[in-house]
């Protein structure tokens, strides 16, 4: 089962450990994560379903390419890691 991830700047909003999830696709190990902890939708995804602009999705440390439809692929060994992107100067 893929690992989820969730950034320690990110986990002092919403608690999330570290978890196991099913799914085969970015958007299926996510919709898993939202049964564990149902705020961290709003956290990371946007009102139109797609990752917030200063949130960065990865798998395996590769950033997705899908922000909207989330279809990128997950293997059962795969890491998808999640990140509050910093802007600024």
């Amino acid at each position: 089962m893929p690992r989820l991830t969730i950034a320690p700047n990110l986990r002092r909003h919403v608690d999330c450990p570290p978890l196991q999830l099913d799914g085969g696709t970015v958007g299926e190990v996510l919709r898993a994560a939202w049964q564990h902890s149902p705020r961290l939708q709003g956290y990371v995804l946007d009102e139109q379903g797609a990752v917030r602009q200063h949130v960065m999705v990865f798998v395996n440390g590769q950033r997705i390419h899908d922000r909207l439809g989330l279809s990128d692929a997950v293997a059962p060994a795969d890491e998808v890691q999640i990140f509050q992107a910093l802007t600024g100067g």
